[in-house]
Formats: structure tokens, sequence, C-alpha cells
């Protein structure tokens, strides 16, 4: 197993509000997350930082030889806990009101792979040298795919593309989405939609599945999402599994 991690302020914004991080704890599970911070200069990456801070310290402390009903429970109860923390940080902070921000997470155990998801940010994997996404974004345009009152084709491009209907800090309660993932995987990808707004699922396979390191392939991404625009902040996070790759 490898993985790298890496995130970028992009071409447009003086600052980054996204947060990003993998980390191992004692058992050698894996938690993988990234979250995109709202709110404005400040209020955003402290409520992004809130989220990944605290799910880091719980996942390193209470998260040991759990059963994957235990650990969907884990993610829903960090979850709650996260978004009061962001709420409380608001009555304290007035200058941050209506901070919020997305959540993709994956935890990778030796018996089962889990995604987490609130907002737009996206989780993805990589099987038999195809990119496959697995989470669902939670935006205003996607609600109108679903319903039929758009075709993804005019989805792409509309002005209210980035509206989101759920994030930490804007909804309370709050509930994650949670997908059970397939083990016969490759690779793990999340990223803010600061990559996915700029490359679609095609360049982002193509750069994953072509030669190159770990990290190679991690900076090849961020650099053409800003190459393209980099109209907002860009995080990648990437984990091989398996033994002996790149």
């Amino acid at each position: 197993m490898k993985s790298f991690y890496l995130t970028d302020a992009g071409k447009v914004r003086d600052h980054n509000e996204d947060s990003v991080l993998i980390v191992h704890n004692s058992d050698n599970d894996t938690l993988m997350a990234i979250a995109d911070g709202m709110g404005g200069h400040s209020a955003g990456e402290v409520a992004s930082s809130i989220a990944i801070t605290h799910l880091a310290k719980d996942f390193n402390e209470n998260f040991h030889n759990m059963s994957k009903m235990d650990a969907v429970n884990f993610l829903r109860d960090s979850v709650n806990e996260i978004n009061d923390g962001i709420f409380r940080h608001e009555k304290t902070h007035p200058e941050s009101k209506g901070m919020g921000t997305t959540l993709v997470t994956a935890i990778i155990t030796k018996d089962y792979i889990l995604f987490g998801n609130i907002g737009d940010s996206s989780g993805f994997v990589i099987k038999d040298n195809k990119l496959h996404k697995v989470t669902y974004d939670h935006t205003l345009v996607n609600l109108l795919v679903s319903a039929g009152e758009l075709t993804e084709e005019e989805a792409k491009d509309h002005p209210k593309k980035n509206v989101l209907m759920k994030a930490l800090g804007a909804n309370d309660p709050i509930d994650i989405d949670i997908f059970d993932c397939d083990m016969e995987i490759d690779a793990i990808l999340l990223s803010s939609d600061g990559l996915t707004n700029m490359l679609d699922e095609e360049s982002i396979e193509k750069v994953l599945t072509g030669e190159g390191d770990i990290e190679d392939k991690v900076i090849k991404l961020i650099r053409k999402a800003n190459n393209r625009g980099g109209t907002d902040n860009i995080s990648v996070a990437y984990l091989i599994l398996g033994e002996g790759e790149e």
C-alpha cells in the first residue's frame, strides 16, 4: 500500500480553504479524507480544519477492530460531532457565521472499504485500469438531473452547478452518505471539486493509469487542473492498494 496527498490554492483564490489527510492507526487501518471549506477568508479553512482534525483524532483514538456496521456508526457519530463543533465555533466567533465544509472520506481495513460523503467532494476507485465514481454529489444540479429536469450534458455547464444541498455547518441535523466498496480494487482517489470541475473523469483516469510514481500522478493532476484555469482550491488524496506497485 502506498499513499500520497497534496493540496494547492489554485490560480484564482488567494488562500486555501481545503484540508486533506491520510492517516494510519495502530491496527494499520487507513483513513483518507478531504474537506473543502466555504465561508470566505479564514472561515472556510477553519471549518475544513475542524472536520479533518476531529476525524483524524477520533480515528486514531477510537477506531480499533471495528466491524463494518460499527465503522458505519463511527462515521455517522464523528460527522455529527464535527457538525456540532462547527456550530459551536460560530457562536463564539461571529465573524465566521455561515462557514461550512464538504467532507469525503474513505476507511480501508483488511475486511472492508467504506466511503462517506457530504457535499461535492468526490470519491473514486480504480479497477481494471478504469476510474469509477463511488460517491454522489449533493448539489442542486445533481438533484435536478435525478428528477429528470436536466440532462447530464446540461448539468456540466449549468450556472448553479456548485450550489450545495448539503454541507457540514449548513444542515442540522446532518447525515453522511455511506458506500460499501468492492474490495477487489486497485486504488482509491479522493478529490475536492477544484479537480473535478477542471478535469473530466477520462482525463483523471488517463493520468492515474499512465506512467509515473504515485507522487508524480498526484502532482500532475493538480498541475493539469491549474493549466485548465485553477479556479478553485485543488486537493487530491491517492492510495494504491497491494504491495510491490509503482
